[in-house]
C-alpha cells in the first residue's frame, strides 16, 4: 500500500509519527486545505511529467500554482506532458490523490518549485488520499532527494 511505502520513508528518518491521517479526504489541494486548516497555497502538490526517458519527473509545487508551458520548457529542454492517472501509480506507486515525492515505487527525480518558498512549512500528501505531513522547505527538500529548485509555475507571484 502507498501510504506504507511512505511510512516506511519516514520511520527511516524518525519522522514517521509526523505523518497525520484524516477521516476526510484530502485528495484535493482544496479539500487538504480545508481539512487541515490552512490557505490551499500551502498544499505542496506533486505533478507527475514524462521525462525524456522511460522514468516520469515530479514537480513539487505551491498549491495555487500552475505549470508555465514556457519556463517549463525552458528548465527541461522539452514540453510539459502529464502523465495518465495510471502511468502515475505506475511510476510513482502512489494513486491520484495521495501522489507525493516520498516512498517511490522507482527512483525519480524531484524537482522543488519556487513558488513553496514563500511559506515557512508546507503539507505535501503521504501516499493515500487522507493523508500529510508538515515539512519546512529544507525538510522537504531534503526527505524527497529534490534535485534542484525550478521556476517553472505561473499565477502565485
Amino acid at each position: 500500500m502507498s501510504i506504507e511505502n511512505v511510512k516506511a520513508h519516514f520511520r527511516a528518518l524518525g519522522k514517521e509519527q509526523d505523518i497525520m491521517e484524516f477521516d476526510a479526504s484530502s485528495a484535493t489541494v482544496e479539500k487538504a486545505a480545508e481539512t487541515i486548516g490552512v490557505i490551499p497555497a500551502r498544499i505542496a502538490k506533486t505533478l507527475s511529467f514524462r521525462g525524456e526517458g522511460e522514468a516520469a519527473i515530479l514537480v513539487v509545487s505551491a498549491g495555487d500554482t500552475r505549470v508555465d508551458n514556457k519556463k517549463f520548457r525552458s528548465e527541461f529542454g522539452f514540453k510539459p506532458k502529464m502523465l495518465s492517472p495510471e502511468e502515475v501509480l505506475e511510476q510513482t506507486g502512489h494513486a491520484v490523490g495521495g501522489v507525493c515525492p516520498f516512498g517511490l515505487t522507482h527512483e525519480l527525480e524531484v524537482y522543488l518549485d519556487v513558488s513553496m518558498r514563500r511559506f515557512d512549512t508546507l503539507f505535501p500528501a503521504c501516499g493515500s488520499s487522507n493523508s500529510a505531513i508538515e515539512l519546512t522547505c529544507g525538510e522537504l527538500e531534503q526527505y524527497s532527494g529534490g534535485k534542484a529548485w525550478v521556476d517553472v509555475c505561473k499565477d502565485w507571484e
